[in-house]
């Protein structure tokens, strides 16, 4: 089904863009009406487990069924013995980013090989869960074990320069920046280290599928339906058309959501061999094992300055692993770009190659730790310098951007950073690391810089504006969370001028017009640009048809001479216009359509080739981002080393605010995200076997309630002007800089500097 959303009561006139509106889910929600992708109802379904491989690089040898073929309620034990042929996975093509969507290279099922620790090797089918899952733990499975390299740390000596490509750049470089750092009077040159990452949604990765010959209906948590769509048209062989993905409600994904893993593809291909509906909800553990997370870094920042303060150089240089079968680069240094004035730069991402599951994309992926490397050195090179941090960075704020000259399309983190100055009490902190307390308590403040670039990515959409007044929006887009059908629904009252409540959003579904993936913090402004151009389509429209009529007090006027509002078009130097019920009724329509975008068809070479060539346009001429200022205060216990966050401000530059109350949620989110990537996730993994040792919950350590502080949230609502109706997007900018806030708050409270990701209680003490 199509996700159509209820609205809430706000009114029948006024600008509805920037107010805090209630989500249009939010009921549904939190009365347990939304159905997520596990929870729809089909006759006859089955359920389906996985059996992971526990060795690292292998041959099987040999196959025991036996025993779970006996569980009572077993439909089928798949294995690459008896598993139908599927195609293998898709070769990257950059004029069709739907191929970017393979988590891996590897074809489930269709090999005798492993190639992490951790990789689906079966899959049961059962009457029930608990069958399927019983089952799954009797399958026995002999292997011929392989060499195998998992060991980050040992791996390092051997990185390779990552490569660029059309829109990831592996390297850049403004002068010599060696030469100056070893010039400079004052410098720093430190490594730091981040441990590898797992995604933690509410809702765990699961699918339900259905086959009806050669059609097939998928209910799937995903970022991207059109991608999910799309690749499994290409590894079972049937047309796209014959295919529906359905998303209305995704339970978070922060990135884990994007690619295609083997969940899908075994669920459907439990569907096709059975007959029957199957279901396969991932366990916890099971997310760990199957579902790629974000890499491990080392990083090195070096900076130099002269005696004022003003960079002379700045390096950052990164490494970072893939999987031999799949995963992509981390735009690690990304900020380190843009961020300061140096006189000579060099910024190089590098690569390890190792026996292990692909990394994927997690909450603002690259600039996330890379901030926290960046911004934790420059706190540094202020001490060493006897400058205050905020101080320092400003003395570097760039007019352009450092590296080519290019003009920033729309940046105020000067301004981010005095009102937050202002509003966090920054000048009540003596400068003096360990010389401020609460009791017993050591108490530090520390700030660090926000950064995270912005996306527009192609969107079709439709609007139809029928003679009551109500509108329709339809486009495929994702809600996972971040209140995107409320945020299009106040952007398409405002844009035809009615009231909120009358406009209804379909999407999460392909039968709609394609819409962008969620990711980048790019959805809501590929949208937007979309939507705002659909509904000047339908005003044109109307005032066409209301032209055509002698008795129209719209006759003979421009587009441009008039205002949307009260259900119609008015005239902006007096108030004659009409109603669109007036002009459609007296027109004979029931209704007006219009549809925006550059292909129906997610693949199609015209919208691809579009959204690459704006992209690399947009690229040459502007630097686009989101950024801000954080200001964090820490508790430390001098005596256990106990860490606790107290105090949090964000102030953001993220153009133009939709929904304020959906915004400042985001934000909040990345903080506290933020947070746990500060103070306690990390991904352990054993450098003998690369098994993930703490796949769960109970020693994966991510916030909980008595970790969050009270976080206040400010933006600066200035839009950005090339971006549609000024908006940057904000659901991965508050992410970015928390780490290194924390990091440098513990510091100016303990003395003690920690560069290696999770501050815990061993490294204070």
């Amino acid at each position: 089904m199509t996700q159509v959303e209820n609205r809430p009561r706000t009114g029948t006139s006024g600008r509805v863009v920037g107010r805090p509106i209630d989500r249009v889910d939010g009921v549904a929600k939190t009365t347990g009406a939304a159905r997520y992708s596990a929870e729809y109802p089909y006759a006859d379904i089955a359920h389906a487990a996985l059996v992971h491989a526990n060795v690292t690089r292998a041959r099987i040898t040999a196959v025991d069924t036996a025993a779970a073929s006996a569980v009572r309620g077993v439909l089928a034990v798949i294995t690459h013995l008896n598993a139908p042929p599927m195609k293998p996975a898709r070769p990257v093509n950059m004029l069709n980013l739907s191929t970017l969507a393979s988590g891996s290279s590897v074809n489930y099922l269709n090999t005798d090989e492993v190639h992490w620790n951790g990789q689906p090797v079966a899959v049961v089918v059962a009457e029930t869960l608990d069958a399927a899952q019983e089952a799954a733990a009797l399958v026995a499975i002999s292997y011929e074990e392989l060499p195998a390299t998992v060991d980050f740390g040992a791996q390092e000596r051997h990185a390779t320069p990552q490569k660029s490509t059309a829109i990831s750049s592996g390297g850049a470089t403004k002068g010599d920046a060696e030469a100056a750092l070893a010039a400079a009077p004052v410098s720093v040159d430190l490594r730091f280290t981040t441990p590898g990452h797992h995604h933690n949604a509410l809702e765990p990765h699961a699918t339900t599928a259905a086959w009806n010959g050669d059609r097939l209906v998928v209910h799937e948590g995903a970022q991207n339906v059109a991608w999910v769509r799309d690749q499994l048209a290409w590894k079972f062989d049937v047309p796209p058309a014959g295919i529906r993905v359905i998303a209305p409600y995704v339970g978070g994904a922060f990135g884990g959501k994007t690619m295609i893993w083997p969940g899908t593809i075994l669920t459907v291909l439990a569907a096709r061999v059975t007959g029957r509906p199957v279901r396969m909800m991932l366990t916890r553990e099971g997310v760990y094992r199957a579902v790629g997370g974000r890499t491990p870094s080392t990083q090195r920042v070096a900076l130099g300055t002269d005696a004022d303060g003003r960079m002379t150089a700045l390096i950052h240089t990164s490494v970072t692993q893939i999987g031999r079968v799949g995963g992509g680069p981390e735009q690690v240094t990304s900020q380190s770009r843009h961020l300061y004035d140096a006189e000579n730069i060099l910024v190089q991402q590098n690569q390890v190659t190792l026996d292990a599951l692909s990394n994927t994309a997690m909450r603002a992926p690259g600039e996330s730790i890379g901030t926290f490397a960046l911004e934790a050195a420059v706190d540094e090179l202020a001490y060493e310098l006897g400058i205050d941090p905020i101080e320092l960075r400003m003395r570097n704020e760039p007019a352009r951007n450092p590296i080519d000259g290019k003009r920033f399309a729309h940046r105020a983190l000067r301004e981010a950073y005095a009102r937050g100055a202002e509003l966090f009490g920054w000048s009540d902190r003596t400068p003096q690391p360990g010389s401020m307390r609460d009791g017993r308590w050591l108490v530090g403040m520390g700030v660090a810089s926000a950064y995270h670039p912005s996306w527009q990515l192609p969107a079709n959409v439709t609007v139809r504006l029928a003679a009551d007044g109500t509108v329709l929006v339809r486009c495929g887009f994702h809600e996972m969370g971040m209140g995107g059908a409320t945020a299009q629904a106040q952007i398409a009252a405002d844009a035809l001028g009615v009231p909120f409540e009358s406009v209804r959003v379909e999407y999460g579904d392909t039968t709609l017009p394609t819409g962008p993936g969620a990711g980048g913090s790019g959805q809501t402004a590929s949208v937007a640009a979309s939507l705002v151009a659909a509904c000047e389509k339908v005003k044109r429209t109307v005032l066409a048809l209301a032209t055509g009529s002698t008795d129209s007090p719209l006759r003979g006027q421009r587009l441009a001479d008039l205002r949307a509002r009260d259900g119609g078009l008015y005239r902006t130097d007096d108030t004659r216009g009409e109603s669109y019920a007036a002009v459609l009724g007296r027109a004979g329509r029931v209704s007006v359509d219009a549809a925006v975008g550059s292909d129906t068809r997610l693949g199609g070479i015209v919208g691809q080739v579009r959204f690459l060539s704006k992209f690399l346009l947009d690229n040459r001429r502007w630097v686009k981002a989101a950024s801000g200022a954080q200001f964090c205060e820490v508790r430390v216990d001098p005596d256990t080393g106990e860490v606790r966050v107290s105090r949090w401000l964000g102030v953001f530059d993220v153009g133009t605010v939709i929904n304020a109350k959906t915004a400042s949620s985001q934000l909040r989110g990345g903080i506290v995200m933020g947070l746990g990537m500060a103070l306690g996730e990390e991904t352990l993994v054993d450098p003998r076997t690369g098994r993930i040792m703490n796949a769960n919950l109970s020693d994966y350590h991510v916030p909980v309630h008595a970790d969050v502080p009270p976080i206040e949230v400010h933006y600066l609502d200035e839009p950005d002007p090339t971006m549609p109706l000024g908006l940057i997007g904000v659901g991965e900018v508050g992410i970015t800089g928390v780490a290194a806030a924390v990091a440098n708050a513990v510091h100016h409270a303990t003395g003690r500097r920690v560069r290696d990701l999770p501050i815990t209680l061993d490294k204070l003490l």
